[in-house]
C-alpha cells in the first residue's frame, strides 16, 4: 500500500517498518532544481536510530537510492523517487505478540479495519519507520524553501517534565543550525541534561516518556493560506498528524489563549522596519487560516511510546480471553527526540505546497 499528500507537490510513500525498504515518490519540482545530497543526508541522520542511548537502537544508515528524477545533482522533470534499504529489520522481535494487540499501537484497529491482513511487525504503515522517506521529501523541500528566504527549524520543547526555552520572536537559522547539531535538539544546555537524565531513567526502567516538539517556519510571505477548509494551520495539522504518535497540534499559544483576556491574547498591530508586524506572535503567525507575515509557529504533542517492556493488559485475539504482554525489541523511550526533524520535514512540505500554488516558483532566488 502507498499513502499520498499534497496538491502541487504530491507526496506518496511505501514500504514497511520490516520488509525491504521503505519509498518516496515526489512529482511537481520542476527540472533543474538543485538537490544537495550531502546536506540531505544530514538532515537524514537527525532522524536516523541507532545514534546514541536516547534513541531506538536499530541500526539504519537511511541513504537514499535516487531511481529517478535527479541527475547530476538537480531535478530532470521526472518524479523523484527515491529508496531507503532496511538493513536492520527484525521481523522476529514481534512473532510473540502477533496475537496479542500491544495497548495504544494501532495494532488493534488495523486488526479491525484490515481483518488481521496487513503485516503489523513493527507496525507495518503506523511505525515511525515511515517518518525517514518523509524527512527525505522534507529534507529537499527545506533546501527549496531556503532559496525562496523561507528556514524551517524545531527542538524538543518538552519531555519528562522538563521544559526548554521557547524560541524568541524571531528566531533565524544560526538558532535552528545550532539545535540541529546537538545530541539532545534543545535551545537550553542545563534543560537537555536534565531531560537526558529522565529520559535514561524511563528507559532503565523499561518505561517511556512522551514530550512536545515546537516548530517555527520564518520568512513565509503574508497571505499564503485560505479561509475555512483551506487555512494554514489545519494544512500543516494534517501533514503532522500523519506522524505516529502525534496527539495534538497547536499555533502561536494555542490551548493557553482560552484562559486569557482578549487584551492579553491578542497580537497588537504595529509598524516595524516600514513593514506591518505584530507585537506578539500569539498566533503563531497565522490569522483567519492566512500567514500575517509573522514567523509561523506550531507544537505538537507526542505521547509516550507505547511499546515499553513493563507488562500490560491486553487479549488474544485468537482466544478471546484477557492477557498480560511485556513488548521486547528495540524502541524510542521518548519518540519526540527523533520526531525533531520529522516535524521540520512535515512543516516543509506543507508550506512549499502552499507557496507553490500560490505563488508557482515564482520565489525561487
Amino acid at each position: 500500500m502507498s499513502y499520498s499528500t499534497g496538491d502541487n507537490i504530491k507526496i506518496e510513500i511505501s514500504g514497511s517498518s520490516h520488509g525491504d525498504h521503505v519509498a518516496v515518490e515526489i512529482a511537481g519540482i520542476p527540472a533543474g532544481i538543485a538537490v544537495d545530497t550531502t546536506e540531505l543526508q544530514r538532515f537524514l541522520d537527525r532522524r536516523a536510530p541507532g545514534r546514541s542511548g536516547l534513541v531506538s537502537s536499530r541500526k539504519e544508515a537511511d541513504v537514499p537510492e535516487f531511481k529517478s528524477g535527479l541527475s547530476g545533482g538537480k531535478t530532470d522533470g521526472n518524479i523523484l523517487r527515491a529508496v531507503i534499504r532496511n538493513t536492520s529489520q527484525r521481523p522476529s522481535d514481534y512473532d510473540e505478540i502477533a496475537d496479542t494487540p500491544r495497548p495504544s499501537h494501532a495494532d488493534l484497529t488495523a486488526w479491525i479495519r484490515y481483518g488481521g491482513k496487513m503485516d503489523m511487525r513493527g507496525g507495518g504503515p503506523f511505525s515511525g519507520r515511515m517518518t525517514a522517506p518523509l524527512c527525505v521529501a522534507g529534507g529537499i523541500a527545506i533546501q527549496i524553501l531556503r532559496r525562496m528566504g523561507v528556514a524551517v527549524g524545531a527542538h524538543l520543547a518538552a519531555a519528562g517534565g522538563m521544559i526548554d526555552d521557547p524560541f524568541p520572536l524571531y528566531p533565524d537559522e544560526s538558532l535552528f543550525r545550532e539545535i540541529a547539531e546537538k545530541e539532545l535538539p534543545m535551545i537550553s544546555d542545563c534543560a537537555a541534561q536534565k531531560m537526558k537524565e529522565e529520559i535514561l531513567k524511563a528507559s532503565g526502567e523499561g518505561d517511556s516518556l512522551g514530550g512536545i516538539v515546537e516548530c517555527a517556519v520564518t520568512g513565509v510571505p503574508a497571505g499564503a493560506g485560505g479561509p475555512l477548509f483551506r487555512g494554514l494551520e489545519g494544512e500543516i495539522s494534517r501533514t503532522v498528524f500523519a506522524i505516529p504518535g502525534v496527539r495534538g497540534v497547536e499555533f502561536g499559544d494555542g490551548f493557553r489563549l482560552s484562559g486569557m483576556r482578549g487584551s492579553q491574547g491578542n497580537d497588537p498591530i504595529i509598524i516595524e522596519g516600514g513593514s506591518i508586524r505584530t507585537e506578539t506572535n500569539r498566533s503563531g503567525g497565522i490569522q483567519g487560516g492566512i500567514t500575517n507575515g509573522m514567523p509561523v509557529v506550531f507544537r505538537a504533542a507526542f505521547r509516550p511510546t507505547p511499546s515499553i517492556s513493563v507488562p500490560q493488559r491486553t487479549v488474544s485475539l485468537s482466544r478471546m480471553e484477557e492477557t498480560v504482554i511485556s513488548v521486547k525489541g528495540r524502541h524510542d523511550p521518548c519518540i519526540a527526540v527523533r520526531a525533531v526533524p520529522v516535524v521540520e520535514a512535515a512543516a516543509a512540505v506543507t508550506i512549499l505546497d502552499i507557496i507553490v500554488g500560490e505563488w508557482e516558483w515564482n520565489l525561487l532566488r
